[in-house]
């Protein structure tokens, strides 16, 4: 028996990938355990984008996300990425295109009409993607049930796989706290139909298209492992951010605002460590949905003791 404690996406991801060799898996989910914080993530599938800051591991395990969770049941948007600046900030966008690979300059109404005339260039990534998180997790959680796996809040038995994220902190000394805080808008009158990149030298934000009009905008990345709800000071910017890419978002209902604590390991590389009792599924950071596929096919392929797929851990 496996044991997965957690069902964010590291648990569901892991799970996933250990019941489909056919090992005996059950996800274990404490009874006052708050929601998973990966509930509140972009969703977005950016290898390319994400490669302007994170290490080239976290590009290569993003690689094959966008097919592994359209094969599995999420419904993935393949629109790409476009990564905008205001003109005052240039210079911003010169630097993204240095950093990262994939993209072409391209003139940003030619691929969202509603941003004609409100910026010069953007760099487009074509092979990038997203969907909604919310509902990806909850398709992986069915089919993981349409599996036999079962889900209950009782004692772990046999292996253990910790996929709890912060919890795991006890365990883990070099994990730290990262606060990320969302919003989502409802704008029946912007009309955007992948996601969007807004860069800006101190609050760079992105948009993600939800469907019916509504867009989750985030995200504050604060260096911070205060609990709470989202603060004053990220409405305000985020907000912000996204009525400079749109001026209709001042028109925009807030729906919903979302505060979690994202772990990270020192290199920021989500990564297996093999414990004394268990074996810790962790360090997500920013990256959970774009990540932890590799992860889990690698954990998966190192129980069976077959081939490992080429993901850092």
């Amino acid at each position: 028996m496996i044991s997965v404690l957690g069902s964010g996406v590291a648990g569901l991801c892991a799970a996933t990938a250990l019941a489909e060799r056919g090992l005996d898996v059950e996800v274990i989910e404490p009874q006052d355990a708050p929601d998973p914080v990966s509930a509140l993530a972009g969703g977005m599938l950016a290898p390319f984008c994400e490669g302007e800051t994170a290490p080239e591991a976290v590009v290569r395990m993003g690689a094959g996300a966008a097919d592994w969770w359209e094969s599995h049941g999420a419904e993935v948007h393949r629109r790409g990425t476009l990564v905008v600046a205001p003109a005052r900030d240039a210079a911003e966008l010169d630097r993204f295109a240095r950093a990262t690979q994939g993209h072409d300059w391209v003139d940003p109404g030619a691929l969202e009409p509603d941003l004609a005339g409100r910026f010069a260039r953007g760099l487009f990534f074509a092979g990038e993607a997203h969907m909604d998180p919310r509902a990806a997790l909850a398709r992986l959680r069915a089919r993981l049930v349409e599996m036999g796996v079962r889900f209950h809040s009782g004692p772990a038995r046999g292996q253990i796989i910790d996929c709890t994220g912060w919890a795991a902190a006890p365990h883990l000394p070099d994990l730290r706290a990262v606060r990320g805080e969302m919003l989502l808008l409802h704008a029946p009158d912007v009309a955007l139909s992948r996601t969007v990149r807004l860069l800006h030298p101190r609050f760079p934000c992105y948009v993600v298209p939800r469907g019916d009009g509504h867009y989750m905008v985030g995200a504050t990345m604060v260096e911070s492992a205060r609990p709470g709800p989202v603060t004053a000071r990220a409405v305000m910017e985020l907000l912000s951010t996204a009525w400079t890419l749109h001026p209709a978002f001042a028109e925009a209902e807030l729906v919903e605002t979302g505060a979690g604590l994202r772990p990270a390991f020192p290199d920021n590389i989500p990564a297996l460590r093999f414990g004394a009792e268990r074996i810790f599924f962790n360090g997500m950071y920013r990256h959970g949905f774009l990540a932890a596929p590799a992860l889990a096919e690698k954990l998966a392929a190192t129980l069976r003791q077959e081939t490992a797929p080429c993901v850092s851990s």
